[in-house]
């Protein structure tokens, strides 16, 4: 997410891996799975569903190892309807029932490749959504995609995510159209990029940044290497959220759930413990105070979270073109309060790289 230079592919990535949920102790499963939301991100809907009902590490998650000719496992069978395709509320039991058999004789072998086990596939007639037939998997997944409530319910989830979190049924329903036609992704997000209603102010800064969002935030504005990489994931550890460890199959609820009484100071705190060890500037004419600084760094030596090394030319290279009363504009998303407005007009502004720090440390800098 950092390096990448398909931004948009990465920040699909992370999203998808929220719908398509899943977790493993293989290291060896859990890339293969990664890779493949990846390998997907922006493709065929279709073929993304099939190719997670085929993964390793979705098999072992939602018990599709298990699920065999002489005793049906249900449990992909109805994520793969709630969570998956069309939402709660969508299908019956005897859907879950019938889809469960069309699965069966799913597996893998020790690299994670997939194994089809015919002798453990139920070949009867299934009955699913009206129709019927000797279905596998693909079968199912095809059947779905047939129900204009997938388009929708995809739409919906992508509108949530990368508009607003409060729906707005007409846009979802303008997406939904795009989408239903072939389930090509990318040009779900091209429409929805392009269209006049996500650049209006009601949809800027009204995201609650999660803690992932926050720490590549942070490292694209001013570049900074941990010394120690368990760093990483200690800190999204603290903060709630841990890539390809989600907290049960429905993944992070997101938006306020984010924010609790501990993390919401964490949060606050982590631009100036990353980039600045841990000191926020508030002097009214730019730097820090050196007697202050040498006297804080005698009491706090070796005491501090994480060993970073914040690449700060970079940063003025990078800015070197805007004046620091503009950074505002530049870092924060959506509009100031007028406390905050006031705040920030008795800040000092003689250093770029300490106005930074302030900028990223204000409540709103959490938004999105």
């Amino acid at each position: 997410m950092l390096n990448s230079k398909e931004i948009l592919r990465e920040r699909m990535t992370l999203f998808w891996a929220n719908h398509f949920v899943c977790k493993d102790n293989s290291i060896k499963h859990i890339q293969q799975y990664n890779n493949t939301l990846r390998t997907y991100a922006l493709g065929n809907f279709g073929d993304f569903v099939k190719a997670i009902s085929k993964e390793a590490a979705m098999l072992k998650y939602l018990n599709g190892k298990q699920n065999r000719k002489q005793k049906p496992n249900e449990n992909f069978a109805k994520e793969l309807m709630e969570l998956f395709t069309i939402g709660e509320g969508q299908y019956s039991e005897t859907d879950i029932k019938e889809s469960a058999r069309a699965f069966t004789g799913y597996n893998h072998d020790f690299d994670g490749n997939f194994k089809f086990r015919q002798f453990q596939h139920d070949n009867g007639i299934k009955s699913f959504f009206g129709k019927s037939g000797n279905f596998n998997g693909d079968d199912i997944i095809d059947i779905l995609l047939e129900q204009r409530t997938c388009a929708r319910y995809i739409s919906e989830k992508v509108y949530c995510y990368f508009v607003n979190r409060t729906p707005n049924k007409k846009h979802i329903e303008a997406m939904t159209v795009v989408f239903f036609k072939d389930y090509n992704i990318e040009n779900l997000m091209r429409f929805v990029f392009m269209s006049d209603w996500f650049y209006e102010d009601i949809n800027i800064g009204t995201k609650i940044k999660s803690p992932i969002e926050i720490l590549v935030g942070i490292a694209n504005t001013v570049p900074v290497k941990f010394e120690r990489h368990i760093d990483l994931i200690v800190i999204q550890k603290i903060l709630g959220q841990m890539l390809l460890d989600p907290p049960n199959v429905a993944g992070w609820k997101g938006d306020k759930a984010w924010i609790g009484a501990n993390t919401i100071m964490i949060r606050l705190k982590l631009p100036s413990i990353l980039l600045n060890n841990a000191l926020i500037s508030i002097k009214s004419y730019g730097d820090f105070n050196d007697k202050f600084r040498k006297q804080y760094f005698k009491r706090t030596e070796g005491k501090l979270p994480f060993k970073t090394l914040p690449d700060w030319d970079t940063f003025l290279e990078n800015y070197k073109s805007v004046q620091t009363i503009e950074l505002a504009n530049m870092i924060i998303q959506g509009n100031l309060n007028g406390g905050t407005k006031a705040y920030i007009e008795t800040l000092g502004k003689s250093s770029k790289r300490d106005y930074c720090i302030q900028l990223m440390s204000l409540p709103e800098y959490q938004m999105c």
